[in-house]
């Protein structure tokens, strides 16, 4: 193995994971993150069968379910009167003692994978950015914001949708669209029945996911003009009547009246972005998570295939040189992304009008059985 120093440029999920991942099959790792304070938005995340078996792989299970509420079941209920429809368990990859699925908060999460990065030696910098790159072939020389310089056997640009690293390698890749929804999430007080999901689909598509024994998150996805801007004063009525203006079911209705402080409402337009027809890498510099492939929340998946792409990305530079490993990342990871990032988006258009209705729980099964797969 001749690379040994590597900069991971983006200090979020996929970044803190492949750093965790590098570090522990003994590569010299150097994060940087442009914001200063290293903040992330308090609501949660549902993370899938396939990121716990990922926490185990990168030893950080046990810390990750102290944060979060784990649970094997998932609940859909459909249309305006709420019908309990199905319910159904997914598999426990990370062994029968684990659960299959977790709810956790965003800065919890990223607490985990910080303290663990650390912890397995990669050096972490604040507020700074890459002012430019220089591939010679036999390596990365990096010219930092702040004036300093670094050199490294590769660099990973995990910087997210709108990329700066994308953009100086790829500067002719395609850029992050509008899909024509947003998403709301929110934290409440989590009954004690809500023993898993709650998925309530039809002129409502919303959910209820555990994140502690106190607290769940409501999300709720609807449709919305492209440039929407949403204020923080009037956040929650804003909220509260885009819910209910679709008609949601009754189990939904007390949860929707408790969302009152303006400041505890987080709300983002779904871009996406799927470099299908490009390469992931340009020499030793490569991309991962939503930094190419950025999907909708549909299926739950987006910071789930940036985790499985730190863990290849790790795995594959630990058996050959940069660009024959950056090559052999995108082969083992373009079907599975592929068919995240083209699905998710698809039953978003489905909710929209924009294409006839189809089956979703098939494409979530066929999706819930790939995702158990190898990665």
């Amino acid at each position: 193995m001749s690379t040994s120093s590597i900069l991971v440029v983006g200090g979020g999920i996929g970044g803190l994971t492949a750093a965790i991942a590098l570090c522990r099959k003994g590569f010299d790792v150097a994060i940087i993150e442009r914001d200063p304070t290293w903040s992330v938005y308090g609501v949660g995340i549902i993370q899938q069968m396939n990121v716990v078996r990922a926490m185990k792989d990168i030893g950080v299970l046990d810390d990750y379910l102290a944060k979060s509420s784990g649970f094997d079941k998932t609940t859909l209920f459909v249309g305006p009167g709420g019908h309990k429809e199905a319910e159904f368990e997914t598999p426990r990859l990370a062994g029968p003692d684990y659960p299959s699925n977790a709810g956790i908060r965003r800065k919890d999460l990223q607490s985990v994978l910080g303290d663990a990065a650390k912890s397995a030696g990669a050096s972490i910098r604040l507020g700074l950015t890459i002012q430019d790159m220089v591939d010679d072939g036999a390596g990365v020389d990096v010219t930092f914001s702040d004036g300093s310089t670094g050199r490294y056997d590769a660099v990973l640009g995990a910087d997210g949708i709108f990329s700066q690293t994308r953009e100086m390698i790829l500067p002719d890749a395609p850029k992050p669209s509008y899909t024509g929804q947003w998403v709301w999430r929110y934290n409440l007080p989590r009954p004690a029945e809500l023993d898993g999901i709650h998925i309530f689909a039809g002129p409502c598509n919303a959910g209820l996911v555990p994140m502690t024994d106190e607290l769940m998150y409501i999300f709720v996805v609807n449709e919305m003009p492209e440039g929407e801007i949403l204020p923080v004063e009037g956040a929650a009525k804003a909220m509260r009547d885009a819910t209910n203006a679709m008609m949601p079911a009754p189990q939904l209705k007390p949860w929707i009246e408790q969302i009152t402080d303006d400041a505890g409402v987080v709300a983002r337009p779904m871009e996406v972005i799927f470099l299908e027809d490009q390469p992931w890498h340009v020499g030793r510099i490569a991309l991962l998570g939503d930094a190419v492939h950025a999907s909708t929340p549909h299926l739950a998946q987006g910071a789930g295939m940036a985790i499985e792409d730190a863990l290849v990305l790790a795995e594959e530079l630990s058996k050959a040189d940069p660009e024959e490993a950056f090559a052999a990342y995108r082969n083992r990871r373009f079907e599975r992304v592929a068919h995240v990032a083209k699905n998710s988006v698809k039953i978003g258009e489905m909710q929209m009008g924009k294409i006839p209705p189809f089956d979703v729980g098939a494409m979530t099964g066929g999706t819930i059985k790939m995702m158990c797969g190898p990665i």
